[in-house]
């Protein structure tokens, strides 16, 4: 319906990602189900909390998964479908976005790893000279300090426990989970299932609720 513009957004409810698996279908979440359904090869998961956003440059992957899954041709989509969201579905015409490095301290120069070296600085400096605002790949045990975020409008971090308990901690339950680099908009909660309280009466809709209003807020951004 969103395709055929018969619906302006999409906001979809936690789904159970074992139970997903179990039944079969090859993908770990939404996010990687929208992708192939709209062939795109490269979307962002943004979450966002009033002005803390925290973008991922990978998804739902095991961690030993994640150094190869760091491309250059991945990062430089992701930052680029980043950059793009903030202008179009926030209204925020010259994005600062800071990117983590993968490894602690960044790598130390190259002493604890090289991705920072080979892969992530490489496209953050083509980027910058393209004029994208972009700070980084600086250690991520410090991006989050009160000097980083007032320079910052997004972070870009390397995979989902990197960046994510972060943001969750300061407004768990108020958080909305955004995908760009889709031909749609789609928002999302900040949670999973919890099937412990299905049927209880006790499950806390605020997350729904405020995905439910960022996705009219893009949608209006969008529409001008």
């Amino acid at each position: 319906l969103c395709r055929a513009q018969e619906c302006h957004a999409m906001v979809t409810a936690p789904v159970h990602k074992g139970i997903i698996n179990t039944a079969g279908m090859p993908f770990s979440g939404h996010t990687e189900f929208l992708a192939n359904e709209t062939n795109t090869d490269a979307p962002v998961m943004l979450l966002t909390a009033g002005a803390l956003k925290v973008a991922l440059a990978t998804t739902h992957l095991p961690l030993s998964a994640v150094p190869e899954a760091i491309t250059r041709y991945r990062l430089e989509k992701s930052l680029r479908a980043l950059t793009s969201g903030l202008r179009s579905s926030f209204g925020i015409s010259h994005p600062r976005i800071t990117v983590l490095g993968l490894n602690p301290h960044a790598g130390e120069n190259g002493h604890m790893g090289s991705e920072e070296l080979e892969v992530i600085g490489p496209v953050c400096d083509l980027l910058r000279a393209e004029g994208f605002s972009i700070t980084g790949p600086i250690s991520a045990d410090t991006a989050f300090s009160a000097v980083h975020r007032a320079a910052t409008d997004a972070y870009l971090a390397m995979f989902h426990d990197q960046g994510l308990p972060i943001i969750k901690s300061e407004g768990f339950g108020e958080i909305v989970n955004v995908t760009l680099g889709l031909p749609i908009i789609r928002t999302s909660v900040d949670h999973g299932t919890a099937l412990s309280l299905a049927g209880t009466g006790q499950a806390d809709a605020s997350s729904m609720k405020q995905a439910i209003k960022m996705a009219i807020q893009m949608v209006s951004e969008t529409l001008g």
